[in-house]
């Protein structure tokens, strides 16, 4: 008896597709992070020092070493930097992106924050006048003792006039 056939031999069956090696994971914030902490480093004096530092000791040993690996038009050396600013410039850009997520979530939490210290300072604001209000019908320390003061007055006028009858 014939053993049967292995699916991807059988006409009858359609073929089994390639199943691909899985591809990376990368967690989108943390590069999105290191990015922008890559970015941050390229706008200091530090990289241009570094920069610099590079270029002129490639220069210095191309020129004068007898173990030159790359000759005067520097080819390798243009490749290098050109590949670093094709690097350097989406890191860039995706640094901008994320700054500005950050100034948008700002913005709407400095929004918000007015909003509420605006409806507390008309709120404030309304209880201030109807203290005020309230006041306008309360007596005061002054109408008090000019009150007070008649009323001795008063009663003088009348101890007088009992001790004159």
């Amino acid at each position: 008896m014939a053993e049967p056939r292995e699916p991807r031999d059988r006409l009858d069956l359609p073929r089994q597709p390639r199943r691909l090696p899985e591809r990376p994971k990368w967690d989108a914030e943390t590069f999105a992070a290191i990015a922008e902490k890559f970015a941050r480093f390229l706008g200091t004096w530090a990289f241009i020092g570094y920069m610099t530092i590079f270029v002129v000791g490639w220069v210095v040993w191309n020129t004068f070493s007898p173990w030159q690996f790359d000759d005067y038009p520097f080819i390798f050396l243009t490749l290098m930097l050109s590949l670093q600013a094709s690097y350097a410039a989406p890191l860039i850009l995706l640094a901008q992106n994320r700054q500005s997520d950050r100034d948008r979530v700002t913005y709407e939490q400095d929004r918000t924050r007015t909003e509420r210290n605006i409806a507390d300072t008309e709120y404030l604001t309304r209880e201030i006048a109807a203290m005020r209000s309230a006041l306008g019908e309360v007596a005061t320390r002054d109408f008090l003792r000019s009150e007070l003061g008649r009323f001795l007055d008063d009663l003088e006028e009348r101890d007088r006039r009992s001790k004159a009858e």
